[in-house]
């Protein structure tokens, strides 16, 4: 064969050989980028440090079976730019998605989470019950660390606690997360409420951050209807006033253990936090207030009121005098026993 057809058939196979290549070379890629991972049984999880390399990433994603392949993982998040965008967490993939997919998911920082709502209103112990129930951390172990943890002693809560200034609200948190990481976030928007703007009400009222909490926490437990909120505030402010003992069923009720009675009992109770037995605030706070009772602490609605009673629908009767409050009780009971009569009131 003459030498030119010779380099021409030689040129020829090394074209096909890289057009061989490229195709399968692109057919590979395809499959890796654009065919999805097999769909998952129960999700499967993987953690992301902060500053973790790429390529141990990619190796965690294929070895869990996230991806088909490392290599192509890396490539794709090369050439696209998203390796260096990857926010740290903990993911957890269902499995079914292609590469772009889940590195979508990685820039985007859709970690798993578990998502936590404390309702305002609740004991330390509820909220430990509730967290528990969650899986996240032992009942117990949250307890003690909301009663005497480093995080209490370190903002001199004790002591009694963290009682009152654990924020309800909703919560996102790792499955990972430790007790101090939850406390420290309930903590954290508690103290948000504290602005420059509350602290000097707070001075203006002659009110430490515990009596506020306190007070916000009594109104919390009592107002079952949001509107009554300053009102019953303002009851209470003038019965501390007037060195009137509140006499407030909630506080007889609470305990540090946890245990609550009711409150026709707990009212013949000795406690420390059993406002039937002396003129005062409580030690300390009876449950953790939602912002609108902080609020109504702040500002209460000046009344010439000193009592209230419950009616059944949850809002209250209020009175000036004691007369005018048992005459109230005795309607309230009057009603409750002869529903269809009319409201003596």
């Amino acid at each position: 064969m003459p030498e030119p057809s010779r380099k021409k058939l030689i040129s020829i196979v090394a074209l096909a050989l890289v057009a061989i290549f490229a195709i399968g070379g692109f057919a590979a890629l395809s499959y890796y980028w654009l065919s999805p991972s097999e769909r998952f049984a129960t999700p499967r999880e993987v953690t992301i440090e902060k500053g973790e390399p790429f390529d141990s990433i990619s190796r965690a994603l294929a070895d869990a079976g996230v991806i088909r392949s490392a290599w192509a993982l890396k490539l794709y998040g090369h050439l696209s730019g998203t390796a260096r965008r990857i926010k740290p967490g903990d993911y957890a993939f269902k499995g079914g998605e292609r590469i772009a997919d889940v590195m979508g998911h990685l820039v985007r920082g859709d970690f798993m989470v578990v998502t936590v709502t404390i309702p305002e209103g609740l004991t330390v112990h509820q909220i430990a019950e509730k967290i528990a129930a969650t899986g996240l951390v032992c009942q117990t172990e949250f307890e003690r660390e909301a009663r005497d943890g480093r995080l209490v002693r370190a903002l001199g809560l004790r002591p009694l606690g963290a009682e009152g200034y654990l924020f309800p609200a909703t919560y996102r948190f790792s499955p990972h997360a430790t007790t101090e990481q939850l406390l420290a976030a309930m903590l954290v928007r508690f103290y948000r409420v504290l602005t420059p703007a509350v602290e000097e009400r707070m001075f203006a009222m002659d009110l430490t951050p515990r009596q506020l909490v306190t007070m916000a926490s009594i109104v919390e437990k009592e107002a079952k209807a949001p509107e009554e909120r300053p009102l019953i505030a303002g009851v209470f402010y003038n019965r501390l006033r007037l060195n009137m003992p509140l006499q407030s069923d909630p506080t007889a009720e609470y305990s540090l253990s946890g245990d609550a009675g009711s409150a026709v009992s707990a009212v013949h109770t000795e406690s420390a936090f059993n406002t039937y037995d002396f003129a005062g605030l409580p030690p300390g706070p009876i449950a953790n207030p939602g912002l609108k009772s902080i609020e109504a602490a702040l500002y209460p609605q000046q009344t010439d009121f000193l009592y209230f009673v419950a009616r059944d629908n949850g809002t209250h009767e209020f009175s000036k005098s004691f007369d005018q409050h048992r005459r109230a009780i005795a309607s309230i009971r009057s009603t409750l026993a002869h529903p269809g009569g009319a409201d003596r009131r």
